[in-house]
């Protein structure tokens, strides 16, 4: 059996374990994202104990596996990895996201953006020297969780969340894409130390119908667009903030499923893994 506590991190159990309920094994990144600042202000790091003593008392309901140190490559870990952590909002009746796997393995790396550490500024988590995530990746892989990021490795702060990817597939999940959540972290994260990147694929992958709800900002949103007008299923009455979802998107996707042969409730305008796939939005 893998190791429970993971080798060379301080052990600060704070007990509460209960267990997973099976499935895909999982590990959910996450910031703490405990300041706010900007490339115009940045903001000191926040002392890794200061984290380490707030998840060990105040902060023990939101605790997760893991605090990370990137800077130094500390690892701090607060209850063991076949036990839930409760760093994930959990809806009642929904998936049980803090249990959804064989584990559910959550880390927090310590990082907000443009932090500064004495004299440099950190913009991204991948910009810092992301010590012991070797270490940490090791670990995580005796687990049974695969080097892959089913919804996408997170290069940015926005949210892509789809629950049927979510409950079947097993791998390395952002906070930003775990249902039922609206945080948009990580932001970033390092590469797979040793493993091939995956090269890009060549369509956008379907987001799940939840993605499209009104106001929703996104490249995707604009891409889509472009490829409904090029489909002659333009029923747009203006061609401003194409990147954001609005009647005219649905009006011409319903167009769109109507024009592959659906009617009633499946030409709703509200994008399907079927219709989505056969429209061939390039990935963005």
């Amino acid at each position: 059996m893998p190791d429970l506590w993971m080798p060379g991190a301080t052990r600060l159990d704070i007990g509460d374990h209960a267990p997973t309920d099976g499935g895909p094994a999982k590990v959910i990144a996450h910031i703490t994202w405990d300041r706010n600042a900007s490339a115009a202000k940045p903001t000191d790091l926040v002392p890794y104990t200061d984290l380490r003593s707030y998840f060990a008392g105040g902060g023990v309901g939101v605790a997760p596996h893991i605090l990370w140190d990137p800077f130094e490559g500390h690892f701090t870990q607060f209850v063991p990895a076949n036990s839930r952590s409760k760093s994930l909002v959990d809806a009642v009746g929904g998936t049980r996201t803090n249990r959804a796997g064989s584990v559910v393995i959550q880390i927090e790396a310590l990082f907000f953006p443009y932090c500064r550490v004495g004299t440099k500024v950190y913009p991204r988590l991948v910009d810092t020297p992301c010590k012991g995530w070797a270490d940490l990746q090791t670990w995580v892989q005796s687990w049974g969780v695969p080097n892959t990021w089913p919804m996408g490795h997170p290069t940015d702060f926005t949210s892509h969340r789809s629950e049927s990817v979510w409950e079947t597939t097993a791998g390395w999940y952002g906070h930003s894409q775990v249902p039922e959540n609206d945080h948009q972290d990580p932001g970033s994260w390092p590469d797979f130390v040793g493993t091939p990147t995956p090269s890009k694929p060549k369509y956008e992958p379907f987001p799940g119908a939840a993605f499209f709800a009104s106001g929703r900002h996104s490249p995707i949103i604009a891409a889509m667009h472009k490829r409904l007008i090029a489909e002659g299923c333009n029923r747009y009455q203006t061609q401003t903030n194409i990147d954001v979802w609005g009647t005219g998107d649905e009006r011409s996707y319903a167009a769109w499923q109507r024009k592959l042969g659906f009617s009633g409730q499946d030409a709703n305008g509200i994008p399907g893994p079927t219709s989505w796939a056969k429209l061939q939005v390039p990935n963005v």
